[in-house]
C-alpha cells in the first residue's frame, strides 16, 4: 500500500519542472513525500533491527541508509527535492514486485497471472526503476564539479545503481532463467529473488 500511495503522490505531472531542475524545483507536495517517504525508511530500518532480521536483509538496511542520506539533503536544505522525487518513481514498479512475491510465497509460479505479471514487471523495472535512475546519473555526471551536495548524492546514486543492476540481473535469472535443481544458501534471508 504504501508503494502504491508513493507512487500516486509523486507528482512529477503537478510539478514538470522536477523533470528539468532536479536540484532547484521545489513543491509542497514533493516535499512532504520526500518528508513521509524518509520517516518510512527510518521506521522500516527500525522494523528490521528490531525483528532481528539486520543479518539476513543487510542490503537493504544499506538501501535505506543511502536514500535517507539522499533524502535529508532536500529536506534539510531544500534542495534536489525533484530528483528525490524521482527516485520514488520506483515505488510503482514495487507494486509489481510486491505482487510477484506473494505469489512466490504462495507457490504460484505456474499460474497465469505470474506469467503475465513476470513480463508486465519487466516493462515496469525498465521504465520506473532503471530509466529514471539512468535520468538522475547523468544529470548528475553533467554537474559533479559544481555542486557539493551535489557531488555527495552522486556518490549514493552511483552505488544505488550497482544495488539496481543486482536486483535486475537476479530478478532476470529467478523469471526467465529458472535453475534446475534450486539452492539452499538463501534459507536465512528475510526476503529473496
Amino acid at each position: 500500500m504504501q508503494s502504491l500511495l508513493s507512487s500516486l503522490l509523486s507528482s512529477v505531472w503537478q510539478t514538470p519542472d522536477m523533470l528539468v531542475e532536479i536540484e532547484t524545483a521545489w513543491s509542497l507536495s514533493g516535499y512532504l513525500l520526500v518528508c513521509f517517504s524518509a520517516g518510512y525508511f527510518i521506521h522500516d530500518t527500525v522494523d528490521i533491527v528490531a525483528s532481528g532480521q539486520a543479518r539476513a536483509s543487510w542490503e537493504y538496511l544499506v538501501h535505506h541508509i543511502m536514500a535517507m542520506g539522499a533524502f535529508f539533503s532536500g529536506i534539510f536544505w531544500s534542495s534536489f527535492v525533484g530528483g528525490g522525487v524521482l527516485t520514488l518513481l520506483v515505488e510503482v514498479s514495487n507494486i509489481f514486485l510486491t505482487i510477484r512475491m506473494m505469489m512466490k510465497i504462495n507457490n504460484a509460479q505456474d499460474h497465469l497471472l505470474y506469467r503475465v505479471n513476470k513480463y508486465v514487471n519487466l516493462v515496469m523495472y525498465f521504465v520506473f526503476r532503471l530509466a529514471p535512475q539512468v535520468y538522475l546519473t547523468h544529470f548528475f555526471l553533467r554537474y559533479v564539479r559544481q555542486r557539493t551536495l551535489g557531488t555527495f548524492l552522486l556518490g549514493i546514486l552511483l552505488m544505488l545503481d550497482v544495488m539496481i543492476i543486482i536486483y535486475f540481473s537476479r530478478l532476470l535469472r529467478s523469471d526467465f532463467c529458472p535453475e534446475r535443481v534450486p539452492r539452499k544458501q538463501h534459507k536465512d534471508k528475510f526476503l529473496t529473488e
